[in-house]
């Protein structure tokens, strides 16, 4: 009898350490070298977003650019974006990624423009096949929030599971408030960032 009880709590035991062991990797931070941050930005405020991010998660840091810049003319980009977004056209992307496959995250980074997903990272989530990669949104605005670009980033990934995002107020081109994340604002922003990744369980 007493060997038939060494022997069951043998096995709890082995089955304990077992479970303790998955539950620990399943909890484990990322991988820095399967972490990709791509960014669009016009005013450096989303880029400046980008680089928190990069600071605490590691990884690859890549700004999207579209083959043919758009005007510096603000109102001349407000309606070529407005073109395209009424045609449904996709700039072709000056950006190229090797193997994308080996990323686990990627994290997809954007201002509003229009209330709606910018067309150059439209024409990334067309181009790249983020099947069964976990892709995480963060914006800036000017104010407005994030239209339906956050809903567009799920309908462009459907294969992907979309974690929560992140938003915050950046410039206003419009008004020619161009980079405020800086200095004060910064620090502020980055607090938030920290937040954010902490509670998506990204550090």
């Amino acid at each position: 009898m007493t060997s038939k009880i060494q022997v069951f709590f043998a096995f709890f035991l082995l089955i304990s350490a077992c479970s303790s062991t998955q539950t620990e990797h399943f909890n484990a931070e990322p991988n820095p070298a399967r972490v990709l941050i791509v960014y669009l930005s016009r005013t450096n405020n989303t880029r400046a977003v980008a680089e928190m991010i990069h600071k605490y998660t590691g990884g690859t840091l890549v700004t999207i650019e579209p083959e043919k810049p758009y005007p510096e003319n603000y109102q001349a980009t407000v309606k070529q974006v407005a073109d395209e977004n009424e045609t449904g056209y996709l700039p072709p992307l000056k950006t190229k990624i090797d193997s994308v496959q080996k990323y686990d995250v990627v994290f997809v980074g954007f201002p509003t423009w229009g209330m709606q997903l910018p067309p150059p990272m439209k024409s990334f989530l067309k181009k790249y096949d983020l099947s069964g990669k976990t892709v995480i949104p963060f914006n800036t605005n000017g104010g407005y929030g994030t239209g339906n670009s956050f809903e567009t980033v799920r309908e462009l990934c459907p294969k992907s599971q979309i974690s929560e995002g992140f938003t915050t107020r950046g410039g206003l081109e419009r008004d020619g408030k161009l980079l405020v994340i800086k200095t004060e604002r910064a620090s502020e922003v980055e607090q938030q960032v920290k937040k954010w990744l902490q509670k998506i369980k990204m550090i």
